[in-house]
């Protein structure tokens, strides 16, 4: 699949953009800057030994068969106005968290309920939000030799979006459940924040969760 990461030069989408090319995917690596994201995608190319392909967010929204936003919540909103137009019929699953600097280890929640909910409601019924992968620490997965001990929950209110999320993040070594509708990614991206406050506590890198007695 062609995958489109907005917001790619970051660190999410630097782990997430290998270990999709590794998987086989197509990946092409969107920012507000072209040449910095071009330089993303030649570090993306030499560490998986495959190509990879770097242009501006409008560029790699328009091209991809889906889109997978990385942005910060303060760039969402003007993010996905801007780029109304090139997700229209497409899958966009959105990892952002609603943080509030410098206070990111307390839950926010934004005046829509969660960053996802404002997606939707920002991109209309034309696109398909997946909120996913708010859990999964960019230091894990940027080291794509290694298993990730993190499960992912996914939600949207479009069941076929859900599920193609739900391959693609096993595609990426991850084990991931179908956490119902889109409304409860209020509590899926209310725990990052919870998370962040125990890798302070407890010194830890990257804290995750484990879900058990689901078969």
């Amino acid at each position: 699949m062609r995958i489109g990461v907005i917001g790619g030069t970051g660190r999410e989408g630097h782990g997430l953009g290998l270990r999709w090319r590794l998987a086989g995917h197509e990946v092409l690596v969107g920012s507000r800057d072209a040449e910095k994201a071009r330089a993303k995608a030649a570090e993306l190319t030499q560490l998986s030994g495959r190509p990879v392909t770097g242009g501006t967010n409008e560029w790699a929204a328009r091209e991809a068969e889906l889109v997978v936003l990385c942005v910060p919540y303060s760039a969402h909103a003007a993010t996905l106005e801007g780029l109304r137009g090139a997700l229209a019929g497409k899958v966009v699953i959105d990892i952002t968290v609603p943080l509030r600097p410098p206070q990111v280890r307390v839950v926010h929640l934004p005046p829509g309920s969660s960053a996802a909910q404002e997606a939707q409601a920002l991109l209309g019924p034309e696109a398909r939000v997946v909120g996913a992968l708010h859990h999964v620490s960019s230091s894990h997965l940027a080291e794509p030799g290694e298993p990730v001990e993190c499960d992912v929950l996914v939600c949207s209110d479009d069941q076929a979006a859900l599920d193609l999320a739900l391959t693609l993040i096993k595609d990426l070594g991850l084990t991931a459940y179908d956490a119902g509708p889109l409304a409860n990614a209020v509590a899926l991206e209310s725990l990052t924040p919870v998370l962040l406050h125990l890798n302070k506590k407890y010194k830890s890198p990257g804290a995750g969760i484990r879900f058990t007695g689901l078969g």
